[in-house]
């Protein structure tokens, strides 16, 4: 059940690669974080360009981008969390084009207890159903 944020620095962003951004950072936390797809959530958040910026300069003609996705805390292993960033950072490349430097990916791990969705936390949740996938 995790949180997805794209942060991308574009005035616009064609309908189409929005879409597929959040077809591919769905199915990267369905195969490769093991999160159930139905309660993923991927936020598209466009910031201008002119206010993004790699080793203290503008961007040029490269595409800043940050994704951060929420997900709880214990439920993944390194080599999961390594994939995963290896391969959204693969995606975000994809679907934008020529990226700055740096482009970061960042998974934050959240206490059960402290996170959920719908009113009921990963914590209930997983007391409830033992076996789900979160």
């Amino acid at each position: 059940m995790p949180f997805a944020r794209i942060t991308v620095a574009a005035a616009d962003l064609p309908t189409e690669t929005g879409a597929r951004l959040a077809t591919e950072i769905t199915e990267l936390l369905d195969k490769v974080l093991l999160k159930d797809a139905a309660h993923a959530v991927v936020h598209l958040n466009l910031t201008a360009p002119d206010r993004w910026f790699v080793g203290g300069e503008r961007l040029a003609d490269a595409t800043g981008a940050h994704l951060e996705v929420s997900i709880t805390a214990g439920t993944n292993t390194t080599a999961e969390k390594t994939e995963f960033v290896e391969r959204a950072y693969e995606v975000l490349a994809r679907n934008l084009g020529l990226l700055p430097a740096a482009v970061y990916v960042a998974l934050y791990e959240l206490d059960g207890e402290s996170y959920g969705y719908n009113g009921v936390t990963q914590l209930a949740r997983l007391r409830a159903n033992p076996s789900g996938r979160d």
